[in-house]
């Protein structure tokens, strides 16, 4: 009884990975900048966003379920058994490193706005930080480059499959539309993440010199990070399994 439930563990642990793995693809940014386009394309750019919607819902949901599975399975089975408790070990990792789960820890807090309007420069109504958002992933860029763990925007957990987008009068990040002022969380060094951002002709001193933009860094002891909400379905990509080669 005990290897079958063994054999069960595994094979949930197998599938949550598989479930995690499948987030992990390269970081890709979009180059939409908004504007006007076609009724007909826009009806079905809508249509076609409902249904990666309803799919990554599903995906997720499948997650959780297995995920609440995983640990009742393992109330009654992990604590005698040194593979089990090795395997979920490396299950932390994954999930962890792939963002689905919530998060704490030291580091720093980053919030970017758009310049106050004065007398002399009262502004045109648009946001400079939001037409130039290319910035907000040169920052995320920076901070992963620093040793950052864990990264959020406005609350969207920063993964590899997370784009930064202009649609229209919002950016998107997630698919989620947002708007400055922007807080930017990472976990790590706080001191590290912090110099690197602030190190002369930095990225840090090129949004506040070159674009007038109210930037300011914090750090923490403790912050915490939600989880990335999403799921990724792979439509073209196929795993490559080696297997040996007949002589």
């Amino acid at each position: 009884m005990k290897n079958k439930s063994g054999i069960i563990v595994i094979t949930v642990i197998a599938v949550l990975i598989g479930l995690i793995i499948s987030i992990q693809i390269s970081t890709t940014d979009s180059s939409d900048i908004g504007g006007l386009i076609p009724v007909a394309k826009a009806q079905g750019l809508e249509l076609e966003l409902k249904k990666l919607r309803a799919e990554k819902e599903a995906i997720m949901q499948e997650y959780l379920e297995l995920e609440a599975r995983l640990k009742e399975i393992e109330l009654k089975n992990l604590s005698d058994d040194a593979l089990l408790q090795e395997a979920t070990r490396d299950l932390e990792k994954y999930k962890m490193s792939s963002g689905v789960v919530d998060v704490k820890g030291p580091g720093i807090i980053v919030t970017v706005d758009d310049p106050p309007p004065t007398e002399d420069n009262p502004g045109d109504g648009y946001s400079i930080i939001m037409l130039r958002y290319d910035l907000l992933l040169s920052l995320v860029n920076k901070l992963k480059e620093a040793g950052a763990e864990a990264i959020s925007i406005n609350g969207q957990r920063i993964i590899s499959v997370t784009e930064i987008s202009l649609a229209g009068d919002n950016v998107n990040i997630n698919t989620v539309p947002t708007a400055p002022p922007y807080t930017i969380k990472a976990i790590g060094n706080p001191d590290t993440l912090s110099s690197t951002l602030s190190i002369r002709y930095g990225i840090v001193d090129t949004m506040r010199k070159n674009f007038g933009l109210v930037v300011d860094i914090v750090k923490q002891e403790e912050i915490e990070i939600p989880r990335y909400s999403g799921a990724i379905k792979f439509r073209y990509a196929k795993p490559i399994y080696n297997t040996a080669e007949e002589e």
